[in-house]
This record gives C-alpha cells, structure tokens and sequence, in this order.
C-alpha cells in the first residue's frame, strides 16, 4: 500500500461513535447546512418504508439533522412508491424529472436526476434495500462534511455479511472492483467498500461530476472526485453491518461487466470494447448464450443542465 494511503486510512477513516449527534447539530446550525437524504427504488417494497421511517424518526423529528428524504422510483411494479410515501418520504418518479432527455434503466441515471428534485447542500444517498437499517447510516457519512470544511466526499464501511458468514467486502467488490482500484488507481486502494451505495457529498462536487447511467456510478464517482478535488477530501466512516438483498451470479456478471466498462472509460477514453456481455444458460438443448448490453452512457455534469442552472438562478 502506498504511504500516502496508509496516512489516509489514519487521518479520513472515522467510526461512527466518533461524532456524537450535538456535535452534528451544532456544526450544522453554525454553518447553516442543509441535508437531503434520496434513496434510489425499484420494486423495494419490503424494505423501503421501514428506512424512511427510521431515518424521519431519528434525524428529522428526534433530532432535526435531515431536512429532507426523496424516494426516487425508477419503474418498481409494486407498491413502493406507496410505501415510501405513508412512511413519509417525498415521492417523485424518475420519468417526471427532466423529460427533455428520456430515462434509460439504471441507478445512476436516478441518482443523477435526484439532484433536480432535493435541494440540500449536503446530498446522502441510501440503498432502498437494506434490513434491519440503522440510521447511523447516515448520521455517520454525513457528519465529516457538516463539520470538516475539508472533506467533499464520505463513504460509509461496513461489515458485509454473504448469508451466515462474515465479510468485509461484495463479491463484485473484491473480485474486480478492488483489484482494479489497486491495480490502476492505487490512491483509491483504502476504501472498504468503494462500490457501497451509502455515501454524502457535497451538491458542489456532485453538480460537476459526470454519472455512468448504471452500476459503474460508484466506481465512476470516486475515480472522478479523485482527479478533481483529491484524496485528502475523501473520507470513509465505519457503521457497523449492512445487511441487504444479495443478487445472483449472473446479475453480478453484469454489474461487473459495467464497473469494468466505467473504469475502462477513465483509462482510455475512445479506445474500442464491444459493450456487450455473453453469459449462458441450461436448456434442454445444452448451454445458450445470452448476451446483455452494458450500460455506456454517462450523464454530463449536472451544471451542464440548463434546467439545473435556471433552477440555482431563480
């Protein structure tokens, strides 16, 4: 590891215990932060309405950290939308957020458009699919940025457990994110979980960086805040475990496939890869291929939006 990593995990990696709530209240009033949460859903039902609830409870009306939860439904068929609602949370569908440029599938394009509709200084983003939630969640990521100037980015870390048995990291994590941060972006090489989906930054980063459409945008989003304010103004917070759906194979087949092509565009850009993954399935006829698409496209820098920069105007 290089030294200078070895001084960051000493000075940007915090635990959660380590900012106590009237610290964050206070930093927040002196400063005049203003903090929206946004969960990105898509047929999370089950899980949805209980974070919300949690987040509301906690730090909205216990304690008034979050000024605003927006539960952004990218197409689910079920009653997430519903359940986000009665729990509390402002609802908006991504389709409804800047019709000019039509939707395509993915959770980065969510997160892109949910600058739109939150105003906060300070942008949390949760993962609408968690169990047994805790709200240090986001207490614990967006505490360095109410109360340290400095630091532009956290993520949070966490033990990931696969079923009964312990881990530290995602299967897509381990077995091609982390070798190709280590291998490529070596500065990067002490985050936990560089692909979780809880972290803050922010809207002054966030509004300038470009968001792959799909699963690369966590990859994306710390490679570019790298380049662009550097790893001094990253941070990561430990908070404890993060329990979640787990996907199957295949679905980490792609997600890999994405995160590769992402980090593929940041190593040489207009260099030629057949954006398409290949995988196969049993069928009485022996092994078929499928093949899937892999998400390409990136969103521009959201002050690149006349709509954002007439909205900030007005």
């Amino acid at each position: 590891m290089l030294e200078e990593v070895e001084r960051w995990l000493a000075d940007r990696s915090w635990s959660v215990t380590d900012r106590p709530t009237h610290r964050l209240l206070a930093a927040k009033r002196a400063t005049g932060q203003t903090v929206s949460v946004v969960l990105p859903a898509l047929n999370e039902e089950a899980t949805v309405g209980g974070i919300v609830t949690a987040i509301r409870q906690e730090l909205m009306l216990r304690v008034p950290l979050v000024d605003e939860i927006v539960v952004v439904d990218s197409g689910s068929t079920d009653r997430t939308s519903q359940a986000a609602a009665s729990a509390g949370a402002t609802v908006v569908h991504r389709d409804t957020i800047l019709p000019r440029i039509p939707a395509v599938p993915g959770k980065g394009e969510v997160l892109w458009r949910s600058l739109l509709v939150t105003r906060g200084d300070i942008v949390c983003f949760v993962d609408a699919d968690l169990r047994e939630f805790s709200p240090a969640f986001v207490s614990g990521i967006v505490g360095p940025l109410l109360t340290d100037p400095d630091v532009q980015l956290v993520k949070a870390m966490y033990d990931r457990p696969l079923g009964s048995a312990a881990g530290q990291g995602g299967r897509v994590t381990e077995l091609m994110a982390r070798p190709l941060l280590n291998l490529h972006w070596p500065r990067l090489a002490g985050f936990v979980q560089p692909l979780g989906g809880e972290y803050a930054a922010r809207r002054s980063l966030l509004e300038r960086l470009p968001f792959p459409v799909g699963y690369g945008v966590e990859l994306g989003m710390l490679i570019d805040a790298l380049h662009l304010v550097g790893l001094d103004a990253l941070a990561q917070v430990d908070v404890g475990v993060r329990k979640h759906r787990h996907q199957d194979g295949q679905a980490l087949g792609r997600m890999a496939a994405a995160i590769y092509r992402t980090a593929h565009l940041r190593l040489a850009r207009g260099h030629h890869v057949r954006p398409a993954l290949t995988q196969f399935e049993r069928t009485g006829a022996g092994f078929e291929p499928r093949t899937h698409p892999v998400d390409t496209e990136e969103r521009p820098p959201m002050t690149d939006i006349a709509e954002y920069r007439s909205r900030r105007v007005a």
